[in-house]
């Protein structure tokens, strides 16, 4: 059994990645916090976090609860403006932050959204190369990954993975791919965004069985061409320049079309969530919770996802 509380501890460990920080939001003893944690972890079975000289980290497991602890809660706490029907005289000033590819596809529509439920807020919608280096000013930054800086709230929008893929020309060309330090030897497409080491792929063992170690293989990659926009990077995966690893949501499309093909499946690369990040020094205003809504409900069912589902059924 998960109660409130624990969902409201979690996400404050979610904020500040340390027992000590969450702790005190809680205005908790570390230690007390420490024994809720581990019975939280024994109630569900699973381990949770992982302690770490600096902090924590989350499993794949506590990455998922984290994501389902914060979307319920902003919902309950959306729920007297939901139920009285304050939308429409939302009213002020928002800025919202959002990277270029997924903020064309995806943002802008829920902004034009947005705008229908509360015509009197005012909506500035800035599309970025690298949203976390324009955080300054802005209301709602929309961030493709894990939350870094615990000066911001991540509210998850949507699941999304990362994958590898390349296009069957390419693939022709190469021996066949049958593990990560494989691409060592390939030529790579990077793209450069976040100030992340780009050249880096971190891939875990999917494949290993229950009680086993999963086997983690970092692999330096590189290769003639590399860019800062993920639309470019696609069209030269597309184009047979390489291979690539790319967000689930752009991927999904030429997938399914079978103009790339996914590789590897049983090695996978850390998690991608569409994440929401608001300033915690603010708390979520009206305008800021109205947006989340509005997000969740347009991604609600995953778009990119809706042809796996069918394919599968």
């Amino acid at each position: 059994m998960v109660d409130l509380d624990d969902l409201r501890m979690f996400r404050a460990l979610g904020v500040s990645r340390s027992l000590a920080a969450a702790a005190r939001l809680l205005d908790v003893t570390p230690p007390a916090l420490t024994v809720r944690m581990r019975r939280l972890e024994a109630r569900l079975g699973v381990s949770l976090v992982v302690r770490e000289p600096r902090g924590v980290s989350f499993t794949e497991e506590g990455q998922r609860l984290l994501r389902e602890a914060t979307a319920l809660l902003d919902r309950l706490e959306s729920l007297p403006q939901q139920v009285s029907g304050q939308a429409a005289g939302v009213s002020g000033h928002l800025r919202i932050v959002a990277p270029f590819g997924f903020g064309r596809r995806y943002i802008a529509p829920i902004v034009r959204d947005l705008h229908r439920d509360a015509p009197k807020l005012a909506i500035m919608l800035h599309l970025s190369d690298n949203p976390l280096a324009e955080m300054s000013g802005a209301d709602i930054v929309i961030h493709i990954g894990e939350a870094r800086d615990s000066s911001w709230v991540g509210h998850p929008l949507a699941p999304n993975e990362r994958v590898l893929c390349a296009s069957p020309a390419c693939l022709a060309g190469l021996p066949p791919i049958t593990h990560p330090a494989e691409l060592a030897h390939l030529p790579c497409l990077c793209l450069r965004e976040n100030d992340e080491d780009v050249t880096r792929w971190r891939f875990t063992d999917t494949t290993a069985g229950s009680g086993r170690a999963r086997q983690v293989v970092n692999v330096r990659v590189s290769g003639a061409l590399s860019s800062n926009d993920g639309t470019v990077i696609s069209d030269w995966a597309a184009d047979g320049l390489g291979v690539m690893v790319r967000s689930e949501w752009e991927a999904a499309p030429l997938l399914a079309a079978g103009t790339l093909v996914r590789l590897l499946p049983g090695w996978a690369l850390k998690p991608a969530p569409v994440m929401a990040l608001v300033p915690t020094r603010k708390g979520v205003s009206p305008r800021q919770r109205l947006f989340l809504e509005v997000a969740r409900r347009a991604l609600e069912p995953v778009p990119w996802r809706q042809g796996r589902r069918r394919r599968q059924g």
